[in-house]
């Protein structure tokens, strides 16, 4: 049952991350183009956590793709609010 729920968390993520790939396409708004950057880490987060064989708390791996989706999310921010 928790590789169905971390399987579903995965998809969940691509579709949000095709959501925000759509809105994209249509205003060029690279804010956009992060978050669906940002979404696609989470799923491959998603994807080690469903593979490993080990619980997830001891994968260093887990920690880093969550982490980098997290900075991606805060740089295309502050790279928003800093345009004009």
């Amino acid at each position: 049952m928790n590789e169905l729920l971390i399987g579903a968390a995965g998809f969940g993520s691509l579709a949000i991350a095709l959501f925000f790939l759509r809105f994209w396409r249509e205003s060029r708004d690279r804010l956009f183009l992060a978050f669906a950057v940002a979404f696609v880490i989470f799923a491959a987060n998603r994807l080690v956590i469903g593979l490993s064989d080990r619980e997830s708390e001891e994968l260093a791996a887990v920690y880093g793709l969550r982490a980098l989706a997290f900075l991606v999310i805060i740089v295309a921010i502050v790279d928003r609010n800093r345009r004009p």
